[in-house]
């Protein structure tokens, strides 16, 4: 090829015929014709007609074989003159090779890029660059790629040679996609670069500058994200604060590590989409050393296209002494600034329309709510409820009118909080028509400490009031249970009489059952823990009582958690408090609903997740109570627990039973909570706290129980009986000496120390009142240790056990018996004493 057709494409595709091939048909018929001549024209006609019937089938079979497409005409078989002529002219090199690596066309620009002077010149991409080793690896990526049949795109550079600048070349390879003898072909395409690769290496050149620019301006830049994180940082801003940019990178920043206290607020705050508005703020930076920085940020939050609010444009100026030599008044602008930010107090300017103009970052965090709308130009009224604004503009008006005095009015905001406010005149006009100060205190968490300590006092009240009621209808229980079980001992079950002291002695258990629900909201009940499996418990209660309780229209599902941990509670109370819950859970739901019953154990990393007011992160086991049911109005929700409320009609509920419900968690150790959204249904969670056994339980495990066989409850000894409230200490007297003991009685503890001494060594065992007139029962402990330090003693009494404990020295040994208790039960507490 001549050097003037270097840019003709080379296309060996069409050249499948053979030359040789037509050369030896045209000599099989010409030395047809002479035969046909020699053997003469007689003899030669059944020849021709041979011949020619030979020509005609293969003119017949050629002529249906290109009509089915077995034969095409050399030249024209799969040929597109316009897609051909595209590629022909094409302005990347592109190259068909088949397995073997030959070339069966290449386009002119493949020609150009690769240098070839003519078509026996044309080589494939794997053959052009073997002496460059920098290439020569990405080329074998790419060779192999086209033989396993795969696309591959690479780029390369070849070094100038001979003072050539050097070129970028992309190199591309994909197979063929036909079929049949095409099926292993591989195009290989090539396309010169350099130009490219030169503009973005200026753009990136040009880039970099800028950048270089911005990093040593004579004023600090920033770039913050909505969520507080800094995006970019410039070199000057780094090196007042102290940082590195290197770590800046690695490590990132947030607001929050830069802006102490409440100034993040500002920064925060965004304006309204769509409004382009710098904002100018002085604050100070926190230094990398923890020293503050005082700076002026002139702050611009910009927009994407939907309206969402972007990374911050931030303006820094520092106004240390150092860099901003302004004197006195820029001391003075300083300092205010400090104290107008970082004040706990909220401040706020507002114009005579109550619109505010100007907030301090305390502001902007009390009221700003996380809102992206920027509270200037917000009407001051507009932060609190709706029936709180007459108050609040009249105490605005007052000071618009230069009536102002030290009046403040505390109101409850739209977020919920609670602030006090101060309203203040500015006594000049303001160019920017400031016309008063406002002044506002968060009274949040003084207002619930105050609610608390008022529920505190009045469930105080209410429990030493239900511990007096207790305690005197302990008393009369006690007595009349304890004379129901001596005329029970005198009657025959055949006897009439012998119903209605059953009757009596039930009436008498079912009010010691309201007694206990008095004493349980007060936490002042008499429990009897034992360990207790909870698994147990809850398919029991749910299986045998629940299911009938709560009726046919409320479905009962039980979920129960596996493997749970012990819990150490009174079964009979632990029961009445799940059954309070589901009972409520039922007159929630009176059209019916699902009530579940959940168990599971909840570890202290998990507890830690749990966002209950004072409740301390432990191992607890879990009860769920959810129904389906109305729901608790947020009004009400933290008054469920108080006693004598409730939301039932007069005459259906007394109030006592979720103060009940919550006496009992209390008193076990545990925590109780109350999560409902009005319609949605109610979810009560118990947490118990896991029992882990001490090793002294342990080894009392092992002994061997006693048999179940009846115990012969009489005995010898003399017993010293303390009680104020006679008729039990008469029942208790009689029941004592009907099983051969010898009571001493005592109406009080002087008398009984009077007794002591006057009988100190005959005296086997003391059976004591805890709350009596003149000396109470501990006082009594006491003196009797210090005359006989080995004598016995049994406390009665209607408050639990850990009430009068604490006044009692570490250690100190006796037995408990609550009240109201029965005639068998006292016999026997006594017995076992004695005999210890």
């Amino acid at each position: 090829m001549a050097a003037g057709d270097k840019g003709a494409p080379v296309d060996r595709s069409g050249a499948t015929g053979s030359v040789g091939l037509v050369l030896l048909v045209a000599l099989a018929l010409v030395g047809a014709a002479v035969f046909l001549l020699l053997i003469g024209r007689d003899r030669a006609e059944p020849w021709i007609l041979g011949v020619l019937a030979a020509l005609a089938v293969v003119g017949v079979f050629a002529l249906f074989a290109g009509a089915a497409g077995i034969l095409e005409l050399a030249g024209r078989a799969g040929r597109n003159d316009v897609t051909k002529a595209l590629v022909d002219n094409a302005t990347d090199g592109l190259a068909v090779v088949d397995h073997s690596g030959r070339v069966l066309y290449a386009n002119g620009a493949y020609l150009e890029v690769t240098g070839a002077e003519g078509p026996d010149d044309v080589r494939p991409v794997e053959r052009l660059f073997t002496s460059d080793p920098e290439v020569a690896d990405t080329v074998y990526r790419l060779t192999q790629a086209a033989r396993e049949g795969g696309s591959l795109t690479e780029e390369i550079r070849l070094a100038g040679r001979e003072g050539l600048p050097a070129r970028w070349l992309r190199l591309r390879v994909r197979p063929l996609a036909r079929e049949g003898k095409h099926a292993r072909l591989a195009v290989w395409g090539i396309a010169d670069i350099t130009r490219e690769r030169e503009r973005q290496e200026n753009t990136f050149l040009e880039l970099q500058h800028a950048i270089d620019y911005l990093d040593h301006a004579p004023a600090g830049f920033l770039s913050i994200e909505p969520a507080g994180r800094i995006v970019y940082l410039n070199a000057t801003l780094a090196g007042w604060l102290g940082y590195d940019l290197a770590e800046f990178s690695t490590a990132g920043l947030k607001l929050s590590d830069l802006v102490p206290g409440a100034g993040v607020a500002l920064l925060r705050l965004a304006p309204a989409p769509g409004e382009v508005k710098t904002e100018v703020i002085d604050l100070d930076l926190r230094r990398k050393n923890g020293q503050s920085l005082p700076v002026r940020l002139y702050h611009r939050v910009a927009f994407a296209q939907d309206g969402t609010a972007g990374a911050s444009r931030t303006l820094v100026l520092s106004r240390a002494a150092a860099d901003d030599p302004g004197g006195a008044l820029r001391a003075a602008e300083v300092r205010f600034a400090r104290f107008f930010h970082h004040t706990p107090v909220a401040i706020a300017t507002i114009d005579r329309d109550g619109r505010v103009i100007r907030t301090n970052a305390a502001f902007a965090r009390l009221f700003g709510n996380g809102s992206s709308e920027a509270l200037e130009k917000k009407p001051i009224l507009s932060v609190v409820t709706e029936r709180e604004r007459p108050r609040l503009e009249f105490l605005m008006r007052a000071a618009l009118q230069g009536r102002a005095g030290s009046e403040a009015v505390e109101a409850e905001l739209v977020s919920g909080r609670f602030a006090r406010f101060f309203v203040t005149p500015v006594d000049e006009e303001d160019p920017e028509g400031e016309a008063a100060i406002v002044h506002a205190v968060d009274t949040s968490e003084q207002r619930t400490l105050q609610a608390q300590v008022a529920q505190a006092q009045k469930m105080t009240a209410v429990g030493q009031l239900a511990g007096g009621v207790a305690h005197d209808f302990n008393n009369m229980l006690t007595a009349i249970t304890g004379y129901a079980d001596l005329l029970l001992a005198n009657h025959r079950p055949t006897d009439p009489s012998f119903q209605d002291l059953m009757q009596i002695k039930q009436n008498a258990n079912r009010a010691a059952g309201l007694v206990r629900q008095l004493l349980a909201f007060s936490r002042q009940q008499t429990l009897r823990p034992q360990v207790l499996a909870l698994s147990e418990v809850v398919s029991e209660l749910g299986n045998n009582m629940l299911r009938r309780m709560i009726g046919e229209k409320v479905t009962l599902e039980v979920t129960l958690g596996r493997d749970l941990w012990p819990v150490k509670a009174d079964l009979n109370q632990l029961e009445q408090a799940i059954v309070n819950l589901a009972v409520n859970a039922r007159d929630a739901m009176p059209d019916g609903g699902k009530l579940t019953l959940r168990t599971r154990n909840v570890t202290a990393a998990e507890a830690a997740a749990f966002a209950h007011t004072g409740f301390v992160a432990a191992d607890y086991v879990l009860i769920e109570v959810e129904d389906s049911g109305t729901g608790i109005a947020p009004e009400v929700l933290d008054k469920i627990f108080e006693p004598f409320f409730s939301t039932k009609e007069v005459g259906k509920g007394t109030g006592l039973g979720l103060s009940t419900v919550y006496g009992i968690v209390k008193q076990t150790g545990g925590y109780i909570y109350a999560l409902s959204k009005d319609g949605h249904g109610t979810t009560f969670r118990i947490f118990l706290p896991r029992y882990v056994p001490s090793a002294d339980e342990i080894a009392a495990r092992r002994e061997p129980e006693r048999d179940g066989r009846a115990t012969d409850l009489t005995g010898r000894g003399t017993v010293l009986l303390v009680e104020d409230e006679e008729a039990v200490r008469a029942f208790a007297a009689r029941a004592l000496a009907s099983r051969g003991y010898t009571v001493i009685q005592a109406a009080s503890g002087t008398e009984a120390l009077a007794r002591i001494d006057g009988n100190i060594d005959g005296i086997d065992l003391v059976v004591s009142d805890v709350v009596m007139p003149e000396m109470d029962g501990p006082t009594l402990l006491k003196e009797l240790r210090r005359r006989r330090p080995e004598l016995k003693v049994i406390f009665v009494s209607g408050y639990a056990e850990e009430a009068f404990k604490k006044n009692l020295p570490d250690g100190e040994s006796f037995v408990f018996l609550p009240k109201p208790f029965s005639l068998k039960e006292l016999v026997a507490a006594v017995k076992e004493t004695m005999a210890a």
